[in-house]
This record gives C-alpha cells, sequence and structure tokens, in this order.
C-alpha cells in the first residue's frame, strides 16, 4: 500500500515536471507538451488502476491552482479552455494504456509499451480531446479533429519514448514495472 502511494505521487510529479519543459502552442490555444508522455508512462509502469490514480491527483492538484501545466498554468479555469477534453482525457488515457499493459504479455516488453501508449495515450486521448476543442470552440467535430491532427506525430514520438523509458525500466529495475505484476 505504502509503495503503491509513492509510486503514485512520484508519477504525478513526473507528470508535473514535464510540464516545465518548453512548450509550443498552436494557433488554437492547445500547447504541444511533453506531459501526455508522463500520462502514457503513468499506464505503462504503473498499471491501469494507479496510473489513472496518479494522474487524478496532479489533475486535483491543477484544480487548486497550482501551476503544473505547461506554459505555469493551473486553477479550474484550465477546465473551460480548448485543452479541456485533453485533461478529462489525462486519466482515461492512463487507464487505457495500463490495462492493454497488464492484459497482453508479448515477449517484448518495448512492444507492448509502445503499441499501449499508441493505443491509450494516443488514440484514447485523441477522442476527449477532440471533443472539448469542438466544444470549447464551438467547431463541428471534423473540424476540431483536423485542429488535433498536428499533435498525433510527436504523441507517437512519445509512444515510442514511453516504450523505451518502460523496457529500459524493466530491464534495470523489473519489479518497478508494476504494470506487468
Amino acid at each position: 500500500m505504502e509503495r503503491n502511494l509513492v509510486m503514485i505521487a512520484i508519477f504525478a510529479a513526473l507528470i508535473a515536471a514535464l510540464g516545465l519543459m518548453p512548450k509550443l502552442t498552436l494557433g488554437f490555444g492547445v500547447p504541444i507538451t511533453a506531459q501526455s508522455l508522463g500520462i502514457m508512462l503513468c499506464g505503462t509502469v504503473l498499471g491501469a488502476r494507479r496510473g489513472a490514480l496518479a494522474v487524478l491527483l496532479f489533475l486535483f492538484l491543477v484544480a487548486l491552482g497550482l501551476p503544473l501545466l505547461a506554459g505555469g498554468r493551473g486553477g479550474l479555469g484550465v477546465f473551460v479552455s480548448p485543452s479541456v477534453g485533453y485533461l478529462i482525457g489525462f486519466p482515461i488515457a492512463a487507464a487505457a494504456t495500463g490495462y492493454i499493459m497488464e492484459i497482453w504479455r508479448p515477449s517484448s516488453v518495448f512492444l507492448a509499451a509502445f503499441v499501449a501508449a499508441l493505443a491509450g495515450g494516443v488514440l484514447v486521448l485523441f477522442v476527449p480531446g477532440v471533443i472539448g476543442m469542438s466544444i470549447t470552440l464551438g467547431r463541428s467535430l471534423p473540424e476540431a479533429a483536423m485542429l488535433g491532427l498536428p499533435f498525433v506525430p510527436g504523441d507517437v514520438v512519445k509512444a515510442v519514448l514511453a516504450g523505451f523509458i518502460t523496457a529500459g525500466i524493466d530491464r534495470s529495475r523489473p519489479d518497478s514495472l508494476l504494470s506487468r505484476q
């Protein structure tokens, strides 16, 4: 139990730390950040339940006003911005990523983590992200989906990184890969 709490807190901090990296904002207000890599790693390393809890802890701290999102954003206002769908999708994406890691057991941890991060951290996250942009920007779903497409190549790169990082953790400290236990 104590180990789970520590890992959840560490991964919430990891998501926050990844928000400190420089961001690029496209013209419609949704930033490209490294934080989605943290969401993917929550699932690939912690598994579905613990990964989602780490993200929910992070979002709780953001809602309290801590400036943990990329660009130092925080507070309840971010939950009415164009990125709201992505924020709502973060715990869902971490849970989906973790679930795939928990049930799929190929011989390659890299392959499992990459596919899980791609499915959960890119595809699953894209859906609420597009819905959120559609609602907040007053665009149709196809228009919002077109606005979200520029994020996909970078997210695929993050999924590859999540695969490599997770495989590295598995090689160096297999007991730390809670998604595979």
